[in-house]
């Protein structure tokens, strides 16, 4: 039997059979309920919520070719290796082809990417622009948290629609914005953006947002994590009410919530479930150590031959720093990578993760958003995460493409709580192993040095031959001034 091959969908790789039997896993049919019941949806986000278990990612029996899409579109999918749905896109792709509004809850990796990528290209072909149009406005709009995500979806993009002739343009922080206007002179017709940078373009006029038909919001949580809502919702009072909103997110908190009920108009909601089960492939492992024993055994696991290529996870951007500096003086070849590292240096540092030059990257969770890497063998947190989800996502860049991976916590005293948080959420038990050899056992914390105890006052402990004797009352200044007076007299 033919090995199975790998096939890129919406930045991430899935394993595709080489025949077309069905997979050996069905994926259930939707099941329609109705809004409310837990999710929370504001009142006019009136929607159907579309259930599909998904404990990792698989294909259905679903063709892209079952779906009314431009010949050209169809062709560019079938030339990138396209060709099953898997379940975000079985279900999304009917609704968002339809011009109806979508609110998907789906974690990175499920292909949710390539889902509205083909909807919004799909209505750029076959719809016309509007006559008054000009080439710097764009007719749809991605906007993503992350510098790394957005120029992931911008690749995604050029990959999807490598034969069309749809112009497209990639604008973020943290490089200089002149390419940028360039490009976006030249004209564009997608436009993929981080918020931040899209505002300050629009305030110094190089492009405005008038005839945007397509609008789409991804990973919606990172936004709320890093303070971005409150641009978004700027940017959405600058489009025009007629226009097709997509929003997809891996959690749905009350302000993304509130969100969907603002900037969508009677949305179906799509939801792949279970969110907080990690893959079986899997294999996650404790290893409990003190604070400043974790650099040491981080070593050690390092230097196992099994490690091919790892992602360090950290908490702080500067416990990252931290950690990629002891890891380079105890010779490893390391980057680190976070939010405050500039675009160039970011960019380095996924390159040289890519091509195996550097096989550590320790990462910060929003940093390590959009990373798209396969053959990443171990995943360390040397910190936990303070989100359940956070852990999941975390271990979840291991074990892609069918393979195996190892996910390893460091955890010390402090962390055991948001462990157990973890085990609860996850509703499995994580395997605690020894520290590595070389790493002595975790020593018991020394125990605080008492006083000596007084001697006891009883008078059979007393000092031989003082019993009876008592200390003479201290006289008040009164009765020595009374005492010195005739003894001052008898001398005269």
């Amino acid at each position: 039997m033919p090995a199975p091959a790998s096939v890129r969908n919406g930045g991430a790789r899935t394993w595709l059979r080489p025949t077309p039997a069905p997979p050996s896993r069905a994926v259930p049919p939707p099941v329609p309920r109705p809004c409310g019941g837990g999710t929370g949806l504001a009142p006019r986000a009136a929607c159907q919520r579309l259930l599909s278990d998904m404990s990792e990612t698989v294909l259905t029996d679903t063709f892209f070719t079952n779906f009314d899409l431009h010949p050209l579109l169809a062709q560019g999918l079938a030339d990138a290796g396209f060709t099953r749905c898997t379940p975000i896109q079985e279900l999304t792709l009917p609704v968002a082809l339809s011009g109806r509004d979508v609110a998907g809850q789906a974690q990175t990796g499920t292909g949710k990417t390539c889902a509205f990528l083909v909807a919004m290209m799909n209505r750029l072909l076959t719809q016309p622009a509007a006559a008054d149009r000009k080439d710097s406005d764009p007719r749809a709009l991605v906007i993503a948290p992350t510098r790394e995500l957005a120029i992931q979806i911008d690749a995604s993009l050029r990959t999807y629609g490598r034969a069309l002739k749809l112009r497209q343009c990639v604008i973020f922080g943290g490089v200089s914005q002149n390419r940028q206007v360039q490009d976006l002179a030249k004209g564009v017709d997608v436009l993929v953006a981080t918020p931040g940078r899209l505002l300050d373009l629009i305030t110094q006029r190089h492009l405005r947002l008038d005839h945007v038909e397509v609008f789409i919001v991804d990973e919606a949580d990172r936004m709320l994590d890093m303070g971005f809502i409150r641009d978004v919702r700027r940017i959405v009072a600058m489009l025009p009410k007629a226009r097709q909103s997509m929003l997809f997110s891996a959690t749905m908190p009350d302000d993304v919530v509130k969100l969907v009920g603002d900037m969508l108009k009677e949305p179906e909601r799509i939801e792949i479930v279970p969110q907080s089960r990690p893959a079986e492939r899997i294999e996650q492992r404790v290893l409990f150590a003190e604070s400043r024993q974790k650099r040491s055994v981080l070593a050690r696991l390092l230097r196992d031959p099994d490690v091919k290529r790892a992602i360090v996870f950290t908490r702080t951007k500067h416990g990252a720093n931290k950690v990629a500096e002891a890891l380079e003086k105890t010779g490893f070849l390391a980057e680190a990578i976070h939010g405050n590292k500039s675009q160039n240096a970011r960019q380095r540092a996924l390159a040289r993760f890519r091509s195996g030059e550097a096989p550590i990257l320790v990462a910060t969770d929003i940093a390590a958003r959009g990373i798209d890497v396969d053959e990443i063998t171990h995943v360390i947190n040397f910190e936990l995460p303070n989100e359940p989800e956070s852990y999941v996502h975390r271990i979840g860049r291991t074990a892609r493409a069918g393979a195996s991976g190892v996910a390893i916590s460091l955890v010390d005293e402090s962390e055991k709580g948001l462990l157990r948080q973890i085990e609860r959420v996850t509703r499995q038990r994580i395997q605690i192993v020894p520290p590595p050899e070389g790493v002595a056992e975790k020593t018991p914390d020394p125990q605080p040095v008492r006083p000596a105890a007084r001697p006891p006052h009883n008078a059979a402990e007393r000092t031989p031959g003082r019993e009876g004797r008592r200390r003479p009352r201290r006289k008040s200044r009164a009765g020595r001034a009374q005492t010195s007076a005739p003894a001052a007299q008898a001398s005269r």
